[in-house]
This record gives C-alpha cells, structure tokens and sequence, in this order.
C-alpha cells in the first residue's frame, strides 16, 4: 500500500511503529478490509512491516534516510521551501528572480573585495591565512562586530562572538545547542522558508504565530506558550523576511515580559542591518543578551561568496556553541575573515551601503507603484529592506501563479512556503532590487487579469 510506504518514507512511520488496525486502516482509507488485508501481506512479503500475533502489524523497515522534502504532510514542489531556494540558486540564463532574496551582482561593490584579496595575498608569511583559526574566529574582526553591535545598542564583548560560516551556519549551532527532536520552535508566520527547512532536519515540531506589522501577534504568542512549552522563538526584529515589518517597542518589551515568565529562548536573526537607515527596536539591545542569541552574516550587503556569519549570545552559551562548532566542522574561515574585515574596515563601505539604502527607497516605491497597477496589493508599505509581501487578487493561487512563471523564465517567491501551514496561498514576496522589470509587471499584469479559481494543498 503506498500510503504506508510514503509514511515510511517521509518518517512518519519509523521502526517499530505500530500502524492501524486493518479495520480502522479501512474506515480511514476507505479501502475494503480485503484490500488493505492484502496490501499488509504485500508490505510483510516485502520486509517493510511484520505482524506480531495478537499485537498488529509493526515497522520493521530501517529507518529512511533524512530526505528534507520528503518530512511532513507532502506537498506541491511549488510550495516547499526547498524547492524556493532551488530556483533561485539554479542557473537559469536570462531568468527573472523577483522572487530571490538578495541584491543583483552589480549593486554590489566586487571592488572592495578585489581590494581586499589582493591585500591578504601580500600579507606577511606569518599572517593567519593558511590552516585553522581561533577557537572564536579571527580577534580583530570579533572586534569589530563588537563595535558594531553597540551601535545597535547591543553590548557585548568579542568574547562573546563566534564567528561561523553564515547566518544558517548559526541558526544551525543554536539548534544543536538547543534542541532534542521533538522540541517545539515558534516561528513568525509567514517567517524565512530556510528556517522551517532547518529546522525540519533538526526533528523540531514547529509552530507559526501569526505576523502583524509590529510584530507577532501576542496574544497567540502567549497561547503558543502555554500549550506547546517551545524551546525558543526565532524572527527577524527588522526588515523582517518576508514581510517587511517591523517589531515595535512596545511588542518587544511584552515579548521580553513572556519569555522570562516561560524561560523562552529568543533567536534574533540580523541579517538585513545594514539596510536600515535608522537601527530600529532589538530584542539583544533590550535583553543584554541574557536570553536573546543573536545570528547574523554579511552575505546580503557584502557577498555571498564570503562565506563568514557570527553568534552573539551570553559568555557561558558561546563557549558551548564553540565546542559544537569544533565538533561539527572544526574552526572557522582565516582568509574570509580577513577579507570580511577588510572590506568592512574600507572608508568606502559606509558610502557603498548608503547608496544601497537609496536604491533600495527608489526601487521599494516604483515596486510598490507596479504591483498596484498591475492589481496586486502591498501588506504593508516597508520603511526599510528588500521586500514587499503583497496579496493577489480574489481567485488567483500564488503557487499555480509560480508554475506559470516559470514558464516565462520567471522565478517567484509564493507565499505558501514561508508558512508553517500552507497559509498566505494568495501572497508573494516580491525582491523590489529584482522586480523593477517591465516583464514582470507585464506578466503579473496578464496574470491578474485572467483570475483562476483558487487550488488547495
């Protein structure tokens, strides 16, 4: 029966588990009991299951190998997460990725990195580019995340960073760190698809709070709390992914409030920063890092061929998160480090980001103008970062929608995979450096003319 062999698959059913009654597997199914009596014996003559006289049938396949796709309910490739990040890091000549979650090539500076390179290839023999690193990664660069942590108004000392290969890098060590498969994280929904990946190879049940413009909302936060006793909460406090949102003040001092009353692990992942004009509410500021972990990278305003991210988080917790890190991939990167600290040492990186941040208002406006013409409605209006998380209108299906995109050579971004639970199926997250693009407009235009009726998954 292929229903129990995907179940088997997916890891739904693991060795030993006991399956249903051929009864109620009738009743669920709908099969006859003749049916489903003759697909056990099938699945027993195959290996897949064995019968215990008096006890039922029982797993006895091993256990699958971990395929990410492949856990939890199945669902249409348009909406797993992964299926997202394979089309946006695919090659795909002369294709349109409005739905990617990073800046084109040419907004960014190579200059400074080839500057940086050439640096750290006339740097002295005995300069640490060759091997592994520090324990914590490179001191100087440690230094300076300090620095600029505390313009955020987050303390902390070096000593309390660990540089890793990237913000995912990170998240990953934290869930290590924190976490037994089985354990409950909260998440924004909608919230970054490669955080429900992650943690979906971490064995954790994950559970989506509704977003809000300032915030998740608190009232099913507390809720959360209460019923699924999570092991931590994780978010973007600003230039939020994928909505744009930003947390108040005031949410999150009553998030702070909970997560003492309910010992509550906070992640605060910071990989937009540097495209704010304006630092707006941290949860690590408010905090002081007691509860809070901070993750973040510079693979958004520098490069993604930099492969260098860092945890800020309370003393005793970086010494044990760098005990993983040795144990799961030994030290960190010497010469990215070099030339991370390189380029964000460069007078010209400070004028390079604010010429993003203008780019990036002039880019976020025509959008918006385009997606409104076109019949597509903005959540919010953004005060800062990449993206625009917009409604489609009535009747039209944001995953059939991205079928028909691809068609076009168009990558889009639905909003059924940011959801823990297929919700936000009329949504998309529109990357505004990638969509100011008369085609897309064109497309999306067509598209929204012509409603279909809506499908589920």
């Amino acid at each position: 029966m292929q229903l129990v062999q995907d179940r088997i698959e997916r890891r739904v059913l693991t060795p030993g588990s006991r399956l249903p009654s051929v009864r109620a597997m009738a009743e669920t199914t709908g099969y006859s009991k003749s049916t489903v009596v003759e697909a056990y014996d099938r699945l027993a003559a195959d290996g897949a299951i064995r019968s215990r006289p008096g006890a039922g049938f029982y797993v006895s396949a091993p256990l699958s190998p971990l395929s990410l796709d492949r856990i939890g309910t199945p669902v249409e490739r348009e909406v797993d997460p992964l299926w997202m990040l394979r089309q946006s890091l695919s090659h795909r000549p002369g294709a349109l990725k409005p739905g990617c979650g990073w800046l084109p090539d040419d907004w960014l500076n190579s200059a400074h990195i080839r500057k940086a390179l050439r640096a750290a290839a006339r740097s002295k023999a005995d300069a640490p580019l060759m091997g592994y690193a520090s324990l914590l990664g490179s001191p100087p660069l440690r230094a300076l995340l300090a620095r600029r942590l505390e313009e955020q108004g987050t303390a902390a000392a070096p000593d309390q960073i660990l540089l890793t290969e990237s913000s995912t890098h990170a998240l990953d060590l934290v869930s290590r760190f924190l976490l037994e498969p089985g354990d409950t994280v909260l998440v924004d929904d909608p919230c970054y698809f490669n955080f429900l990946a992650l943690l979906r190879a971490h064995r954790a049940k994950v559970i989506g709070i509704p977003m809000t413009p300032n915030g998740p909302d608190m009232a099913a936060f507390a809720a959360a709390l209460t019923e699924h006793r999570p092991r931590f909460y994780i978010t973007n406090s600003a230039c939020h992914n994928p909505t744009g949102a930003t947390l108040s003040a005031a949410t999150a001092h009553q998030l702070l409030k909970l997560a003492d009353a309910h010992d509550l692990v906070i992640v605060e992942d910071d990989v937009f920063a540097d495209f704010e004009y304006t630092p707006s509410p941290r949860l690590a500021a408010f905090d002081g890092l007691d509860r809070v972990i901070r993750i973040g990278s510079f693979s958004k305003s520098v490069t993604a061929a930099i492969r260098c991210g860092h945890i800020a988080a309370r003393p005793d917790w970086i010494e044990a998160l760098a005990d993983l890190r040795v144990a799961t991939s030994m030290s960190g990167n010497p010469l990215s480090a070099e030339i991370l600290h390189a380029v964000l040492t460069d007078s010209g990186y400070r004028r390079q980001i604010e010429g993003i941040r203008t780019r990036l208002a002039r880019a976020m406006a025509r959008t918006t103008a385009r997606l409104r013409d076109a019949g597509i409605t903005p959540w919010i209006e953004p005060a800062a970062g990449l993206f625009i998380w917009a409604r489609l209108p009535d009747g039209l299906d944001a995953a059939q929608l991205a079928r028909d995109a691809l068609a076009e050579n168009i990558v889009l971004a639905p909003g059924n995979v940011f959801s823990t639970n297929g919700m936000w199926s009329n949504y998309l997250r529109f990357n505004v450096a990638m969509s100011d693009d008369d085609r897309v407009s064109g497309f999306l235009t067509r598209a929204c003319r012509q409603p279909a009726p809506a499908r589920n998954y």
